[in-house]
């Protein structure tokens, strides 16, 4: 499975922003789906994850009510749509496919990685 991530940019505090990350690969559909963030100095960390079949999705809770992740297998594609952005969800951003149907917050338990993409949100 190969992904590539897109939609990151540069945002006011407040704005909204979508990601989306495309798949290559009949995987895709059996996969769960996660994203994660990277800020300078920081450890990734988990920001959302959906199962395969979208029933099972999770948020870290600093994007809970702000964040909605989604997917649409039959365009091979993830989304995370990103409201109220705050100058703290600056970040590179990347989607990764996890090793099971319904995916953990563990970054270990992903396989493959998209090669991230960098929103900014200035304040």
């Amino acid at each position: 499975v190969q992904l590539q991530a897109s939609g990151g940019g540069l945002v006011q505090a407040g704005g909204s922003l979508r990601l989306s990350c495309v798949a290559s690969g009949r995987m895709f559909s059996n996969n769960g789906m996660g994203w994660f963030r990277q800020a300078p100095g920081k450890e990734r960390e988990f920001v959302s994850g959906i199962s395969w079949n979208s029933a099972n999705i999770y948020y870290t809770d600093s994007v809970k009510g702000r964040f909605t992740i989604s997917r649409d297998n039959a365009k091979n594609t993830v989304a995370l749509q990103m409201n109220s952005l705050k100058p703290e969800d600056t970040a590179v951003y990347y989607c990764a496919a996890a090793l099971r149907a319904v995916p953990s917050g563990n970054s270990r338990d992903y396989r493959y990685w998209g090669q991230g993409t960098q929103v900014t949100v200035s304040s």
